[in-house]
């Protein structure tokens, strides 16, 4: 049986990230099913359901949090698919992450750019100058 907390992250998951979350979950269970628990009950359950914050503002959070950390492509794909679920805009995102560029240097935010164009070419979405 799942407890509240897993079963409020799950819905957030779903609603959030839709199936791209599902698969990074499912991909865990035979490896490391206590990890996908810990990302569903606490990012999900518990993270994202603190007040404060809209789901817009969290997603550029997120999406700002992995560029300048580097090396979180995987990460950058589900989140930036997320961005656009909850209503961010393409531009927003490229706006996102260019931002991180004095902070975190080129090639952090060109690998996170990357990834953004390869989803929008996925979703026939453009930027609009």
């Amino acid at each position: 049986m799942l407890n509240e907390r897993y079963q409020r992250g799950w819905e957030k998951l779903k609603e959030i990230d839709g199936k791209g979350g599902e698969r990074v979950i499912e991909s865990l269970k035979d490896i490391a099913p206590d990890l996908g628990k810990y990302v569903v009950e606490f990012a999900f359950g518990d993270i994202y359901f603190r007040k404060g914050l809209d789901l817009k503002q969290r997603q550029l959070i997120t999406i700002a949090s992995l560029t300048t950390q580097g090396g979180c492509e995987p990460q950058l794909n589900v989140h930036i698919n997320a961005a656009l679920n909850v209503g961010l805009t393409p531009n927003e995102v490229i706006e996102a992450i260019t931002h991180c560029a004095p902070y975190t240097g080129f090639p952090r935010v060109l690998n996170a750019i990357f990834v953004a164009k390869q989803i929008f070419e996925e979703r026939n979405l453009k930027v609009t100058n």
